[in-house]
């Protein structure tokens, strides 16, 4: 039986009070009882009570006045209805109410009986609808807990990589060799687009998804500062839906689009050419999206932007891999059209 069995029996009839008193006391509750609805509110006014077991039949305010009151109160204890055997309507309207349960009155153990389990089964059901709240309160300040710290890592993780892509930007201008510039310079597009997701997540209310859109508008902003003197009359513009992935998601998308982007500065425009470059997300639905990077150059295939170390496309390729898709080139009157079209994630 739970902690507080303090019962609230209120009846007009004196002799039924002090048998159901003495029966439930037997029983191992404690029965403060109550002679009309005044006297119960009274009571429920000034003391503890665990439960209200109500009589209809009562002078002056019967027993469904009451109970509207009980409901009505802050934390009001359960109700158990006590009704005689014609009185089935105000058992069910009493129900509909909000009374817990009901019992027909009669005379000997077997209605005591029934009152006892009826109290023992609400008393239950009050006991355990308060450990889950508790449970769900603590469980919610525990994963604010969680974020909190999961956005200080993220904080961390994008500082550190501040740092690291500033050693790798001074050592590109250090270097004499155009190639390995060249190089530290596509390294640091990936660093940056890695950075870009942790610092998103430090600095948004969730740190299980990546407003990509937002995202990509920020990484557009660093790509853009990136570009060399000789590919400044190309234009990079974004037009992106709303949409919401997953962090590692984001990575991932990313890397792709530092890599396409790098790619079509590099191969769809000859030095000084002016020029556009747009990368477009639109939102498929149920988490789904489809990814564009076109140009209006002199286009170039997959296979051109495989030369050298081949390395960013095989990044790409890796990266799309994980997303459960491929990238694909599609045909265009001018320039070229990369794309991928990332299905729903799954349950």
């Amino acid at each position: 039986m739970p902690g507080n069995s303090r019962i609230l029996y209120v009846d007009d009839d004196a002799a039924l009070r002090r048998l159901v008193q003495r029966a439930l006391e037997r029983r191992g509750f404690d029965v403060v009882p109550a002679e009309s609805a005044d006297a119960a509110l009274e009571i429920l006014n000034n003391e503890e009570i665990a439960l209200v077991a109500i009589d209809h039949e009562m002078p002056g305010r019967d027993g469904l006045s009451l109970l509207a009151d009980i409901v009505a109160m802050d934390n009001a204890p359960p109700a158990v209805f006590v009704t005689g055997t014609d009185e089935t309507r105000i058992a069910v309207a009493a129900l509909k109410s909000g009374a817990s349960d009901f019992v027909v009155k009669t005379i000997g153990n077997d209605f005591f009986d029934l009152l006892a389990g009826s109290f023992t089964q609400a008393l239950e059901k009050v006991a355990l609808t308060r450990a889950k709240a508790l449970a769900e309160l603590e469980l919610r300040a525990a994963n604010e807990r969680l974020e909190l710290i999961l956005g200080e890592i993220h904080h961390r993780i994008a500082n550190s990589l501040a740092i690291v892509s500033t050693f790798v930007s001074m050592q590109a201008r250090a270097s004499d060799d155009p190639a390995t510039s060249a190089a530290l310079a596509e390294t640091n597009f990936r660093i940056q687009a890695v950075a870009q997701v942790h610092r998103r997540l430090y600095t948004s209310p969730s740190t299980n998804v990546v407003e990509l859109d937002d995202y990509l508008a920020s990484l557009i902003d660093e790509l853009r500062s990136s570009v060399t003197t000789d590919r400044q009359n190309v234009v990079l513009r974004l037009d992106a839906d709303p949409v919401e992935i997953k962090p590692d998601h984001a990575v991932s998308i990313g890397v792709i689009v530092a890599e396409l982007v790098s790619n079509a500065m590099k191969y769809a425009f000859v030095a000084g050419a002016s020029g556009e470059i747009n990368v477009t997300l639109r939102d498929t639905g149920n988490g789904g999206f489809n990814l564009q990077v076109t140009d209006n150059g002199q286009g170039f295939t997959l296979d051109q932007a495989a030369t050298g170390s081949g390395l960013g496309m095989r990044i790409v390729k890796a990266m799309a891999a994980g997303l459960s898709t491929e990238l694909v080139q599609s045909p265009c009157d001018i320039g070229s059209r990369l794309a991928l079209d990332v299905p729903p994630p799954t349950a």
